[in-house]
């Protein structure tokens, strides 16, 4: 995934700096990690490798605690960042969703189950109750070829509900690829339409309400 400058700025100004507080690293384990200390001999290496590991597998059992102890008030305020630090703090999500998966690769329960498990305890604990039952969905498909002249003719007469997530988003890959894309140009072009393309969407929905409410009459 290509970063963006935004995500950049974020990671030098919150997740990358040298003076954050603890959290699972310590300031050091990050300057280890990053590659800002480099007076380590093979054995302090070891060592301090040994140490994250600990740390990391600590943290997993933490969150047995968290999630039946932790009070209401105080995850919701864990997960209502500054708006300055927002992007940072979705970027660490994404992260952490990112590193579990790669870290349970090949592990004796899949992934998906535990997600699936994870979000089906979410639920029972929010509905205070252990009859709400969620169905999970969670694949992961790759993106293959696509018929670029097929996108293209979609494109050309409109037939947007037609276009698949996998055509959405290799098309928009390539074209961010291709030299001819300017980010500038497609900044500026897109946020001159979007006024008019919000006023449709809010018409649309307008006449949907009001055709539902003449139907439910």
């Amino acid at each position: 995934m290509t970063d963006t400058p935004d995500a950049d700025a974020a990671d030098e100004t919150l997740a990358h700096s040298a003076d954050r507080a603890r959290g699972i690293l310590t300031p050091s384990d990050r300057e280890f990690l990053l590659g800002r200390k480099t007076d380590y001999t093979e054995h302090s290496k070891k060592q301090k490798r040994n140490r994250i590991r600990r740390r990391l597998r600590n943290a997993i059992l933490d969150f047995s605690i968290l999630f039946e102890h932790l009070e209401d008030r105080d995850r919701e305020t864990v997960f209502n960042p500054e708006d300055d630090a927002r992007d940072a703090y979705t970027r660490g999500i994404v992260d952490m969703l990112g590193f579990l998966h790669l870290g349970t690769l090949g592990y004796h329960v899949p992934f998906k189950d535990m997600l699936g498990q994870g979000v089906n305890r979410a639920e029972q604990k929010l509905a205070g109750s252990d009859y709400r039952m969620v169905t999970v969905d969670f694949n992961v498909d790759p993106v293959g070829r696509i018929d670029v002249d097929d996108v293209v003719d979609k494109l050309e007469s409109e037939r947007f509900d037609e276009i698949t997530d996998e055509e959405l988003r290799a098309f928009v890959r390539l074209m961010t690829e291709s030299e001819e894309f300017s980010s500038a140009e497609m900044r500026s072009g897109m946020k001159a339409e979007m006024p008019a393309f919000l006023d449709a969407v809010s018409e649309a929905t307008e006449r949907r309400n009001g055709r539902a409410d003449d139907l439910s009459d």
